[in-house]
């Protein structure tokens, strides 16, 4: 059985969620109301709340500053987010506060508030496509932030990077690799651009200090 919770303060899209499930048999609303104060001075203690729906804009105590209390009375509560707002730093202020879902306003109807809500009750997470977008952007800036860009160097240029170490020219260099050394200077080019430096001298203090 899911005993869901919902706190909204729009009367009448608390009045639709509810609505929403009225035919689930296996679904109970164990209360809904539209702040988070009157949601915990409501629920009792004992009552097997395991599902909330949580606004993030309410009047008095906002949605994320309540997760961790609602979370401290029930800790075992999968709480899905169901806000107007987009803003990514909204989104992941609520995910590290424990939410396990994300739904967006802008695009939603009694199918997907029921599938989010049977979704996290499996176990699951739910997002709308457009929050798991930016879930998902965000996580590859942060990936890309975590790589060394001396990591992104080649096998060759790490090799062009050893003959800049050893003080050889462009033509010096392009004849131990037996390249050209129009080559010699396109890979140059790509160093520097991996390694955010402007001249050869960077490249190898770089190399000096073990940062390659």
């Amino acid at each position: 059985m899911i005993h869901l919770g919902i706190i909204e303060d729009e009367p009448i899209m608390l009045a639709s969620i509810e609505e929403c499930f009225e035919a689930s048999r296996d679904v109970r609303v164990e209360l809904a109301v539209t702040s988070v104060e009157r949601f915990l001075e409501n629920i009792p203690a004992g009552n097997p709340l395991n599902t909330l729906l949580l606004d993030i804009m309410l009047p008095g105590m906002n949605g994320i500053v309540g997760i961790p209390r609602l979370l401290d009375r029930f800790p075992e509560l999968d709480i899905i987010m169901l806000t107007n707002s987009d803003d990514s730093d909204n989104i992941f202020r609520a995910l590290q506060a424990g939410a396990v879902g994300y739904i967006s306003k802008k695009r939603i109807n009694p199918n997907i508030i029921r599938d989010a809500v049977y979704t996290v009750h499996r176990g699951g997470s739910y997002m709308s496509p457009s929050i798991a977008r930016q879930v998902v952007a965000f996580h590859n800036q942060q990936r890309k932030k975590s790589v060394d860009p001396a990591d992104e160097l080649t096998t060759r240029q790490l090799d062009i990077v050893q003959g800049l170490v050893d003080n050889l020219s462009y033509r010096e260099i392009g004849e131990r690799l037996d390249i050209s050394i129009e080559t010699v200077r396109d890979h140059i080019k790509n160093i520097y651009r991996k390694l955010r430096v402007n001249s050869k001298m960077e490249v190898v203090s770089k190399k000096l200090k073990g940062e390659i």
